[in-house]
């Protein structure tokens, strides 16, 4: 049986399951938010071995029938609403994330892309540039600080030309509304204020031109690249999440071999079965990695290029399945 972990509203989960459903095989399509305020979970050790078992929707699933696990992009667990004191919840929380840390790890699956503890490592800029520098990608002089002197300090290192970002892109909200920081370039003005660094930390980069910017998504041993010309549109000159889909128009990239071969090195360096990679490719030709991000989106780089990226991931979940009858609903 298949796993996927994931929201409910998660559209990546219905461009691949029609596909999975097509070969005959069994998938049950489950939330972790729904724990534990609307699922069971009861783990065993038995013989030095656990046995967990699962119950969503009033019906019961034995974990050890779970041969891949497609762990997309699930939602945090979630306390009933019975529990509504905020101290009480967020101790719910706490216990829930820990528990179902450790139900990943102990039942024996092959995991898309990682199990979340290895999700939540990967994804960590220090971690995966690092690991481009190790196998030779050009990789921008980084700074991660939140010393306002620091920033000053790579601005001028940068003759002015310096860009900053989040460490994680992360939502927030701002008078009731959802808000993004986007990548930003540097400016004087941003200097004056610079002691609001203090409160969280930023990435500095020197600002590397652009030609195109490269959507590189792994899947295995599979390598599909999308060009973005984000550089038609003051909307998307600096950052192309801004406003993805509207401005920016798309390609498929023909990427040079050694590039491709590094790529797949790369997620496989890390223990991961797919990663979406950030690459910048310069007026002079040099390709310049940005970042890799182990649950990053590519349906929309699917839809605009028709890359079979949901082909692609189905094919890795059901290579070691035999199909059944049925598909379980969720």
């Amino acid at each position: 049986m298949i796993l996927v972990l994931s929201r409910k509203d998660d559209l990546a989960v219905n461009l691949v399951l029609p596909k999975l459903v097509e070969r005959g095989l069994e998938v049950f399509w489950w939330d972790p938010g729904d724990y534990p305020a609307e699922s069971r979970i009861t783990s065993r050790l038995v013989d030095g071995v656990w046995r967990h078992t699962l119950v969503s929707g009033g019906t019961e699933y034995d974990c050890s029938t779970i041969s891949a696990v497609w762990n997309r992009r699930p939602s945090r667990p979630r306390p009933a609403e019975t529990v509504e004191d905020a101290t009480h919840r967020g101790y719910v929380e706490k216990l829930a994330r820990i528990y179902l840390n450790g139900w990943e790890d102990t039942f024996d699956a092959r995991w898309f892309p990682a199990r979340s503890i290895d999700v939540i490592r990967t994804q960590s800029k220090l971690v995966n540039l690092t690991a481009a520098a190790r196998l030779g990608f050009t990789v921008p002089e980084t700074t991660v600080t939140n010393d306002p002197e620091e920033l000053a300090e790579a601005w001028t290192a940068a003759e002015g030309r310096l860009i900053s970002k989040e460490v994680e892109f992360v939502e927030f909200a701002l008078d009731g509304e959802g808000h993004n920081f986007y990548t930003t370039p540097v400016t004087r003005r941003h200097l004056t204020s610079r002691h609001r660094l203090t409160h969280a930390p930023a990435i500095l980069q020197p600002y590397v031109d652009k030609a195109v910017e490269l959507r590189i998504t792994v899947v295995g041993d599979r390598v599909f690249t999308a060009e973005i010309h984000s550089q038609g549109s003051r909307a998307t000159r600096h950052d192309y999440r801004h406003y993805e889909g509207h401005f920016s128009q798309y390609a498929v990239h023909d990427l040079p071999e050694d590039i491709e071969r590094r790529c797949v090195e790369l997620v496989r360096s890390l223990d991961l079965a797919f990663g979406c990679i950030d690459v910048i490719l310069t007026p002079k030709g040099e390709y310049v990695y940005l970042e890799l991000n182990p649950a990053g989106q590519w349906g929309w780089i699917e839809e605009f290029t028709d890359l079979p990226i949901s082909e692609a991931i189905a094919d890795w979940l059901a290579a070691e399945e035999r199909p059944v009858p049925q598909v379980v609903p969720a």
